[in-house]
């Protein structure tokens, strides 16, 4: 039993000596409450002060039996307490409420489901790039090295309604399946979209079988760690140039040019015009890589005369300040 639970248990039981030790000297001696109760304080704190009134014969017996369960059951609930304020739970348990309140506050935030190493690898990524998220881990090691690390998490099976709840499902932009095993990310992926239909999730499978029944679950996207990483040893053998290049466009800290996604909003100024006509790469110096049309259609290096319409998305590269421009536009 934790010490939490301990501690309520231990506190339960002292309201549960009082009880007793008020009601008996009621009955038994036919006490004012207020005399029941000042007589069990100075008998279970083995004060020793001079009793409200003689006892009788059964008031003595039970004052005995309440010395004896009282007394324990105080020494039980100090030990407890210092317990759990030296071993810092109190401090924790404080924290874990500053916690949740923060998560309360966020909004199109991302929710990483498992904490092992593929989702540690997630939370850097996230947090490098200044993006909120939560983290929920069943496994009380991962969670204190969330906490270590100073991440926002939740202690909890991620394929449960009230934990996905609690992270803010209804708030967040997108999800990450990618707990131990393929059964339980096929559970949150399920969870997640009976709770929030128009969530982003992607969701990790560990076997090619089980990707369809992770796209069955509503998934947007599947990702296979085995497929990915033999494409890219391939690449690495075949191609080892453009892989470098990807890396250092894709992930680079300190790289000048950079790609970015970007959608057309209904209102943005150059919404049902062609990339010529709205002068992307005159006025903005970006380079327009692709469009993905509404349809799904996408469309790798566009020519000019492609109309850029509402809710059209973009891969767009260029330097940090043709970046900014094109952001102003849009």
């Amino acid at each position: 039993m934790s010490v939490a639970r301990r501690l309520y248990l231990a506190i339960f039981l002292v309201i549960l000596i009082l009880i007793s030790g008020i009601a008996g000297y009621r009955l038994i001696e036919g006490w004012s409450f207020f005399d029941a109760f000042y007589m069990t304080i100075i008998t279970v704190s083995t004060v020793g002060y001079k009793e409200v009134a003689p006892l009788s014969l059964g008031g003595k017996m039970f004052t005995l039996f309440l010395i004896v369960g009282g007394v324990g059951t105080v020494i039980y609930a100090l030990g407890i307490m210092v317990e759990f304020l030296v071993e810092g739970h109190f401090t924790g348990l404080l924290g874990r409420r500053r916690m949740r309140r923060q998560i309360e506050k966020l909004k199109d935030h991302y929710i990483i489901c498992g904490f092992g190493r593929v989702g540690e690898h997630i939370s850097k990524e996230l947090a490098a790039a200044g993006v909120p998220f939560v983290i929920i881990d069943n496994n009380t090691e991962r969670i204190s090295k969330c906490e270590q690390e100073g991440l926002l998490n939740i202690e909890g099976d991620a394929s449960e309604d009230q934990i996905l709840e609690a992270a803010g499902l209804g708030k967040a932009k997108g999800l990450i399946a990618v707990v131990d095993n393929d059964a339980d990310n096929v559970l949150v992926t399920l969870s997640a979209k009976g709770l929030n239909p128009e969530i982003f999730v992607v969701a990790r499978a560990e076997y090619e079988e089980s990707e369809q029944k992770l796209r069955k679950a509503g998934a947007n996207r599947v990702v296979s760690p085995s497929t990915i990483g033999g494409r890219r040893m391939a690449a690495l053998l075949l191609k080892p140039l453009v892989c470098d290049y990807l890396d250092v466009v894709a992930h680079g800290e300190s790289v000048l040019f950079q790609l970015e996604e970007t959608e057309i909003k209904q209102d943005t100024k150059i919404a049902n015009m062609s990339i010529k006509d709205a002068g992307v790469r005159d006025k903005t110096g970006v380079l327009i890589m692709a469009v993905k049309k509404g349809n799904g259609e996408i469309i790798t290096n566009p020519p000019p005369s492609v109309i850029l319409e509402a809710r059209d998305r973009l891969v767009v590269m260029g330097t940090k300040e043709q970046l900014e421009r094109w952001q102003s536009i849009i």
